[in-house]
């Protein structure tokens, strides 16, 4: 007969290096578990410290705050047992990511992550010392709890691993596991593996909210014994839900061990590590696959952006609103994440801005609410060409084309600069991932010259897609349908589009996946089909774009490969494969 258990999963939103914010939340949310009759309630991986702390870690100062803030908060446990993460450190000033059960007062118990990541977004290896080996059970309330971290779980045969034969009868995992598409899935999979192996029920707790590029999305779950899922928290929300112990044993009981033996004869006693790829790579799932992933990709964009301004002290915004596809759905997105209240757009035509370009932003701009100021930038423009020595329509050479037009950006640039240092807004870039792969942007001019870019980590193709998803979301043409169908300009030179220097978008994006994303060479994407010409052109565009996207500012991360964080190639480099 399993013990009466209540598992509060408590899904928050902490800040990184915010010790003192942060205990008052947790206790704050060990307060709200008590009251719904909670026994245990779960709070992410480092919950005290925020996720990830990164060169924190090497302040000394910083581990000892951490460590007297984790004393705080469990002379603050009553009854209701509550499991926070927090760095733990040894004799020998070695840390650990460590999660320390506290409850009536003290500290229980303390168990530290195995499996450190080290790829990707992750580089725990720099900071943290893994932990002992092998299954490690407490008890909470008279119940035996297995203890896992994150990366512990996301590899067969971990310290779950037959966690009922150490006595166990529940398995609590938190995490702090960073959102790109279809990772709930990816997630849902793993649990389902873990449990089966443990042989008892787990309680996945997720981090939410944004950090700098990352974005962790919650999604937090509770499984049974067999993998069934039975309490899944919502993406991208701050909550607290509960659930009985038994009522994730009571189902289980007859079929944990025919699951195990059908798991084992499946997988042949393990399982890799489910990787994820985000919608862009969705060619043979359904429609309905990809809209949801759509919405999720959107949501995060909101939230990453949201918290990125908020945690950084800005509540208003400012960006150049232009009657394009890209800045209309950073219009968007910054709308819906600080409000359209605090949201200032700002028009700068020059000589060569269509009208329809001022008419789509101001139509935009009435649809969402906010503000739309216009400045043409010719009074600044002409003048600085005069600096320069050139007359207007001086030297008509590639080189001194491209200069003129550059030199349009950079005006923009200071202009919404200017105003930013006047109010104190939060400067928005819209470039897009295709565009900052290959180059086509302006080093220092409006494109990449920001406080924060929303949609660095989004595909030109995908801008559409994500357009029509907030189309769907509003229920009529929120974006104008004009801005979505006509074709991409930059509109810095007479009849100007992107087609003129680059293929079109559909062709172009597959290629770019390929090489950014998945590390395909060359030769392997002409294996896959793509013109060779045009591979060569394209990869030669990407390396070359290495020293200009060093400057881009950060941006939400929804892709399993993004700039920055994740990919980081050298600037000094003549490898071309």
């Amino acid at each position: 007969m399993t013990s009466a258990l209540r598992i509060a999963l408590c899904q928050v939103n902490p800040t990184v290096g915010d010790l003192a914010g942060n205990a008052d939340l947790i206790a704050r949310v060990i307060g709200a578990a008590t009251e719904q009759g909670a026994g245990l309630a779960v709070f992410p991986e480092l919950a005290v410290t925020g996720y990830p702390p990164e060169d924190l870690l090497l302040k000394p100062g910083f581990i000892d705050d951490n460590l007297e803030t984790l004393k705080l908060l469990a002379n603050r446990t009553g009854d209701c047992a509550a499991l926070i993460g927090f760095v733990d450190r040894a004799e020998g000033d070695c840390l650990f990511n460590a999660a320390a059960l506290c409850v009536h007062g003290e500290v229980q118990a303390v168990y530290r992550k195995q499996r450190l990541p080290n790829y990707s977004v992750f580089d725990e290896e720099r900071y943290f010392e893994p932990g002992p080996e092998g299954p490690f059970v407490t008890e909470v309330a008279g119940v035996k709890v297995a203890l896992a971290i994150c990366e512990d779980i996301w590899w067969p045969k971990g310290p779950l691993d037959g966690a009922d034969a150490a006595g166990a009868v529940l398995a609590v995992v938190p995490n702090a596991s960073p959102f790109y598409a279809r990772r709930a899935e990816d997630r849902a999979a793993i649990l389902r593996a873990r449990a089966i192996e443990a042989g008892c029920p787990v309680v996945f707790v997720n981090q939410v909210g944004g950090q700098d590029e990352l974005v962790f999305d919650g999604g937090s779950m509770a499984v049974d014994a067999t993998g069934e899922v039975h309490l899944v928290l919502p993406q991208f929300e701050e909550c607290i839900r509960t659930i009985d112990l038994e009522d994730l044993t009571a189902p289980a009981l007859s079929s944990t061990k025919p699951a195990r033996e059908k798991y084992t004869a499946e997988r042949g006693g393990g399982a890799p590590r489910i990787g994820g790829g985000a919608f862009r790579n969705g060619s043979e799932r359904s429609a309905r696959e990809e809209n949801n992933a759509e919405r999720e990709v959107y949501d995060a964009l909101v939230l990453g952006t949201r918290d990125y301004a908020r945690k950084n002290g800005f509540s208003e915004a400012v960006f150049g609103l232009s009657g394009g596809i890209d800045s209309s759905l950073v219009a968007c997105i910054v709308a819906d994440a600080i409000g359209p209240e605090n949201v200032h757009a700002v028009a700068l035509p020059s000589r060569y801005t269509a009208d329809e370009s001022n008419d789509y932003a101001a139509r935009l701009a009435k649809n969402l609410g906010i503000e739309l100021r216009s400045i043409p930038i010719e009074a600044a423009f002409v003048p600085m060409l005069g600096l320069l020595g050139d007359a207007p329509e001086a030297d008509t050479s590639p080189a001194g084309q491209i200069a003129r037009e550059n030199l349009q950006g950079r005006i923009r640039s200071a202009l919404l600069w200017s105003l930013s240092n006047t109010h104190n807004w939060l400067v928005l870039v819209c470039g897009n991932k295709s565009e900052l792969a290959v180059g086509y942007t302006t080093a220092y001019g409006v494109d990449m010259a920001g406080g924060f870019a929303p949609i660095k980590d989004v595909w030109k193709t995908e801008v559409y897609a994500l357009a029509r998803e907030r189309n769907r979301r509003a229920g009529f043409d929120l974006i104008p349908q004009e801005v979505i169908d006509r074709p991409p300009t930059a509109e810095l030179r007479p009849g100007q589009t992107d087609q003129d220097s680059l293929p079109p978008y559909e062709v172009l994006d597959p290629i770019l996946e390929g090489f950014v994303e998945r590390d395909l060479t060359a030769g392997e994407l002409v294996a896959a089909g793509h013109d060779a010409a045009l591979v060569d052109r394209i990869v030669g565009m990407v390396d070359r774009a290495e020293w200009k996207r060093r400057q881009a500012p950060p941006g939400v991360r929804v892709s399993p490969k993004a700039f920055g964080r994740d990919r980081r190639m050298p600037i000094t480099n003549r490898y071309r494969g």
